[in-house]
């Protein structure tokens, strides 16, 4: 299958990162090289782009796109949470931007082998890194009912985690569950009828988003990689965030607003004794939302929220 993802608010990214000033910047989360192709055309010959991500079709679909700029860019395989590492494996010290499109991509989604969408059947995959071992099977197979429940309420915000969880269990203990479409309809059964007739969209997609999130530890990742790509940045270095629901976006907004606070002292103290000072300025209070012509072209980009900062 073709690879295949619009890149979301691209001209809102590139106006916070100014990646035509020059320097080294960091896509964390390549997937098709959308981004990155719009980084590397803006980078003067002498700077450098580094492109990861975890998806071995979005890593040659990437390296593809890329190739025009192949004396400026590497694009390298692994998880944006080993960020620090893989800079130092490039022999590099400081950057100047750095980028994450976080979520899963439309290729993903699109993909009816990877198990991503609960609207079409294959097995229950959900790795964004298909050589790592963990699967949406293992999960839904595997946990006990009280890890389920955990996960479904607090990766998915499901309310009904627990009627979810134990229609899971009930159902495994007959034979084990294996495919998308099996679990999809497990799902929506265990939901009460007015609770899905409200529903605007899709009710297992709250489901298969908690277990996507698990599968992959999506949200584990985000603050420790937004933390290291500060410490490596350059004064006046831009960071740019895409989430896509409330769970990614309170990470973000939470990390960037201890990163521009500092101190870390109690309220109750008269002065700091903490001695933190800022080390980010954010370059908007308020998320930045897609536009109306982004938002009728692709209605994808409809749940996305754009965050920014610079490094003090």
């Amino acid at each position: 299958m073709e690879f295949s993802h619009v890149s979301v608010m691209a001209k809102e990214v590139m106006d916070a990162l100014c990646p035509e000033r020059g320097g080294v910047y960091v896509d964390c989360t390549a997937g098709g090289g959308g981004h990155s192709f719009e980084i590397a055309k803006r980078l003067p010959a002498s700077s450098r782009l580094v492109s990861f991500d975890q998806d071995d079709e979005a890593i040659a679909a990437c390296k593809e796109r890329l190739a025009a700029f192949a004396d400026r860019v590497t694009v390298v395989k692994t998880n944006f949470c080993n960020l620090a590492a893989a800079l130092d494996s490039l022999g590099i010290e400081r950057i100047d931007g750095a980028m994450w499109d976080l979520g899963v991509s439309s290729h993903q989604l699109d993909d009816g082998e990877r198990g991503f969408s609960y609207l079409k059947e294959a097995p229950l995959d959900m790795r964004m890194d298909r050589t790592a071992q963990k699967t949406a099977y293992d999960v839904v197979n595997g946990y006990d009912e009280a890890e389920l429940v955990r996960i479904l309420r607090d990766w998915g915000e499901e309310r009904f985690a627990s009627r979810i969880a134990s229609r899971i269990c009930v159902r495994r203990a007959e034979r084990p569950i294996e495919t998308t479409t099996e679990l999809a309809a497990i799902v929506t059964e265990a939901i009460p009828a007015a609770a899905r007739r409200a529903e605007a969209q899709n009710p297992a997609r709250r489901s298969f988003q908690a277990i996507r999130i698990e599968v992959n530890g999506e949200l584990d990742a985000i603050a420790p990689s937004v933390e290291a790509a500060v410490e490596r940045m350059n004064p006046g270095g831009r960071l740019a965030v895409i989430t896509f629901h409330s769970l990614e976006d309170r990470i973000v907004k939470d990390t960037f607003r201890t990163l521009a606070t500092g101190c870390t002292c109690p309220p109750e103290f008269p002065v700091c004794v903490c001695g933190g000072k800022p080390k980010i300025r954010l370059l908007s209070k308020k998320p930045i939302l897609p536009g109306k012509e982004e938002l009728e072209e692709n209605p994808r980009s409809h749940s996305a929220k754009l965050r920014t900062a610079e490094r003090v």
